[in-house]
């Protein structure tokens, strides 16, 4: 099989095509930065924006399957600077696809997409998106996501994955960042919400059983998943996890919900009126995320993908914690708007 993987340089890209690779598959990816690393496993690499129409569609040709895990991630900044990699990317990747009689299409999106500020435990794929989004990010994901779906048909299957939280060795995001704020993180109230996660190692293979599960009239075709450890844990219990695998002090302190609320007001007020590009200290979105439940039932993944974690949490975290100690550590890969 050939593969087209957009952001194939970044966290979970690289992982996805480690595993193509690993069973044979030829491989092609596309990113925005230059990755020297893939071209020595023997990976086709192309330089270009995901936004580049002309670009992403000669990338397919010749492709059986695209997946789409390149995208902007983050909790603030201009819609635009999302709209244009995620919402306009998207649309590049289908065009692709139908010019280029791809016939899979795997699109990496995001829980947030149905996340309206509330807790969410156990919530199904049946959620729906909410009425408005408090960023920029799920808002573009969402209308991505709808896109892929709706485009399944006409000999073009497709099926979006919503893998929460990815973490693990060669973290680029989610790891660096709570490393680096290690002693300026708070709690927010006083309840440890469960949240799930997902290893790098599981959302990677759930990508490739989504991919071998694409056919005519398949299950999966045209439908979202979550994709997650199957095991909820308190959200400061999972961060305290990552700062014991770094060898540093868990997170005891905590704030209010109104104050830390209050304080990511001022911040974006601040940020807006001084136009000030860098990401607040503090937003609303972090604030509700950082402080409700977000935990997925994911029966419908274990019977239309066949997944399965392998990995677990705990072990998960000593894989980390070896690879933070090693030499290694300092191989992320560096962020491909992915």
């Amino acid at each position: 099989m050939r593969a087209l993987v957009t952001g194939g340089g970044g966290f979970l890209g690289r992982a996805i095509v480690e595993r193509l690779l690993a069973r044979g598959d030829s491989v092609r990816s596309l990113a925005r930065g230059y990755y020297p690393e893939l071209s020595s496993m023997g990976v086709e690499t192309i330089q270009a924006d995901i936004a580049d129409r002309s670009a992403v569609i000669a990338a397919c040709d010749g492709c059986e399957v695209v997946f789409h895990v390149a995208a902007n991630a983050g909790i603030w900044g201009r819609y635009a600077d999302y709209h244009r990699p995620n919402v306009i990317g998207t649309e590049n990747v289908i065009a692709g696809c139908r010019a280029h009689g791809v016939s899979g299409l795997v699109y990496t999106s995001s829980p947030s997409v149905v996340f309206a500020g509330r807790d969410m435990e156990g919530a199904d794929e049946s959620a729906p998106y909410p009425p408005s989004y408090h960023a920029a990010y799920p808002k573009t994901k969402a209308i991505a996501e709808q896109a892929v779906l709706a485009a399944d048909g006409g000999g073009l299957h497709t099926v979006a994955l919503r893998p929460h939280l990815i973490w693990g060795p060669r973290d680029n995001q989610l790891v660096p960042r709570i490393i680096k704020r290690a002693d300026k993180l708070r709690r927010i109230g006083n309840v440890d919400k469960k949240v799930d996660c997902i290893y790098i190692d599981n959302a990677a293979d759930a990508h490739l059983l989504a991919c071998d599960r694409l056919g005519p009239g398949a299950a999966v075709c045209g439908k979202a998943y979550f994709v997650s450890q199957g095991e909820p844990r308190g959200l400061w219990e999972l961060v305290n996890g990552i700062l014991a695998a770094a060898g540093k002090p868990p997170v005891t302190r905590s704030v209010p919900y109104g104050a830390a609320m209050t304080a990511a007001i001022i911040f974006e007020t601040l940020h807006a009126v001084l136009r000030i590009r860098r990401e607040p200290p503090m937003t609303r979105f972090l604030v509700r995320e950082l402080s409700t439940a977000h935990w997925f039932d994911i029966s419908a993944a274990r019977r239309d993908l066949g997944y399965e974690p392998t990995v677990s949490i705990d072990e998960g975290l000593k894989q980390l914690g070896k690879w933070l100690r090693s030499s290694r550590g300092g191989d992320a890969p560096p962020r491909d708007s992915e």
